[in-house]
């Protein structure tokens, strides 16, 4: 039986939207009070991490229309420490996917990254010396419809050579192999990382080649472009302009959560 809800904000999921989220998330236990939440109260939970998501207001900051803000939080924390947004994000990164009449994983992707400042004295804070900003980077590895694939978040003086490595660990950890060519701009070029790809070719051959702008002026990237629409679809969620997480592992599921919203509105 479906669950009886009164949408109240933009940012609210619709009710099919709801449906294909709760397959994925962890289910309320039986009983009342500390021992577990009714599905209609997780709805309110996930409507209020969106509404933060979306809007970039402080936790403290929620509508009490969502319930206290500490339950709303420490639900975000959870779900983040279990993983719970990287396993909705592929699930349906992978559904749209085969909505579109492609394979559930891609054989082809593009990687880049972004560095954005911290708006808090955080951990792993550093200075990008090339973009002078201090703060936090942005690694994403994108499939060729621009669906994020792998996110990582790290000081923002960290390489993007090493950033490229991270995102690819990750990305294989759980199993996948079919990805064959990545595009890349000049800054993941060097001898070392070209042996560590080709040590990879053991298990997974990856073909990496660097795509660089052409002439002067703005001009579209061949190929890389799909990525930099990436990092311009998740800044529009309010949260991402700045890092505003104290703990890495937030400010990716930040982004995770914002590109669920992207697929979930493809889906519905």
């Amino acid at each position: 039986m479906s669950v009886e809800y009164k949408k109240k904000y933009p940012t609210d999921v619709t009710d099919s939207e709801w449906e294909i989220v709760l397959q994925f998330i962890p289910k309320p236990k039986s009983g009342k009070g500390k021992s577990g939440r009714p599905a209609s109260d997780l709805r309110n939970v996930f409507n209020g991490i969106r509404y933060v998501n979306k809007t970039g207001c402080q936790w403290r900051m929620l509508p009490n229309d969502f319930g206290p803000w500490s339950t709303i939080y420490g639900y975000y924390n959870k779900w983040s420490k279990l993983k719970i947004w990287k396993t909705l994000m592929d699930e349906l990164r992978k559904m749209v996917r085969k909505r579109q009449g492609r394979k559930p994983d891609p054989s082809a992707g593009s990687v880049d990254s972004q560095s954005v400042k911290s708006s808090i004295q955080g951990e792993s804070i550093g200075i990008d010396g090339g973009k002078l900003v201090k703060g936090r980077k942005r690694h994403i590895l994108v499939d060729t419809l621009g669906l994020i694939l792998s996110v990582i978040v790290t000081p923002a003086n960290e390489g993007d050579r090493n950033g490229l490595k991270n995102l690819l660990t990750d990305y294989f950890s759980n199993g996948i192999s079919r990805l064959r060519k990545i595009w890349v701009d000049g800054g993941y070029s060097g001898s070392a990382l070209k042996e560590w790809v080709r040590k990879l070719k053991k298990t997974h051959q990856i073909d990496l080649e660097v795509s660089e702008k052409e002439g002067k002026g703005f001009n579209v990237v061949k190929k890389r472009w799909v990525v930099e629409r990436t990092f311009a679809w998740i800044y529009n969620f309010r949260r991402n302009s700045k890092d505003y997480e104290r703990k890495t592992d937030n400010s990716e599921a930040m982004i995770q959560i914002s590109m669920i919203s992207i697929l979930l509105n493809r889906l519905s």
